[in-house]
């Protein structure tokens, strides 16, 4: 069988969030949490399990046992990386619904026997964390969101682009036609991208494609760029109006 939903990945490091930071993406509540599970378990996604120690071991969510607050995952018993699992004492799961990076942590992971088979068994989680996929959706700003930046090979040329869409990966920016043209494999340094007023921060971005002919006028230059590597706070601000923008999109089209 194959699971489309799993990508080898490294956990989030959920200890250097604080504060407001950290609620923005952890789901604590009960019922939440166990909707979250069964996801995983229904739509047989894998899990990877991953020990202190860089142990990793991939399996599903066999069983969500909501009277006794247990988990059940299947095991091999004779995988090397089950004994490390075991021994860590507290493994951190990962899991992918759609577009969403799923992590929360597993303390007291016990191997279970059954007449054909085996198990890891642990209790619930006391909070999962939601964080979108790099490849994950694009969301479109308000018409306000604007990139202000220099022209690469204009330095004397200040510019405000229009934002077109977002992701945690990179944006696409609206070049007017008349501009002096910006090629694919640009680098934009020190860019302020202002997508609405609570989520402004400076970013490289690097051009990764230019198409032409876009909007109803055919008089916007579409420029496709990756985010350069962005620190903790522009991270998380990417996350957030992601993340609130794909929502605000949910509720306006029920």
């Amino acid at each position: 069988m194959k699971h489309q939903d799993f990508q080898p990945t490294q956990p989030a490091p959920i200890e250097t969030l604080t504060g407001r930071a950290i609620d923005e993406f952890r789901v604590s509540h009960p019922s939440e949490v166990i909707s979250l599970l069964r996801r995983i378990n229904e739509g047989n996604v894998l899990v990877q399990l991953c020990a202190p120690d860089g142990a990793v071991y991939a399996c599903t969510l066999w069983a969500v046992d909501t009277h006794q607050r247990r988990l059940s995952f299947d095991a091999d018993p004779k995988h090397p990386q089950v004994r490390s699992l075991l021994d860590a004492g507290e493994v951190t799961a990962m899991a992918y619904l759609d577009a969403i990076k799923l992590q929360f942590d597993l303390r007291g992971l016990m191997l279970v026997h059954g007449r054909d088979s085996s198990a890891l068994q642990t209790g619930f989680p006391e909070a999962m964390y939601r964080f979108q996929r790099r490849e994950g959706f694009r969301v479109k700003p308000r018409n306000e969101a604007l990139a202000h930046l220099r022209h690469p090979s204009q330095p004397e040329t200040a510019l405000a682009l229009r934002v077109l869409d977002v992701s945690v990966g990179g944006c696409a920016l609206a070049l007017p036609a008349q501009t002096p043209p910006i090629d694919a494999g640009a680098e934009l340094p020190q860019v302020r991208l202002e997508l609405d007023a609570d989520t402004r921060f400076i970013a490289t971005l690097h051009v990764q494609h230019v198409s032409g002919g876009f909007g109803s006028t055919a008089k916007i230059v579409r420029l496709g760029c990756a985010f350069g590597r962005l620190d903790g706070p522009a991270q998380r601000a990417v996350q957030r109006f992601v993340d609130v923008t794909q929502r605000r999109h949910k509720l306006l089209s029920i």
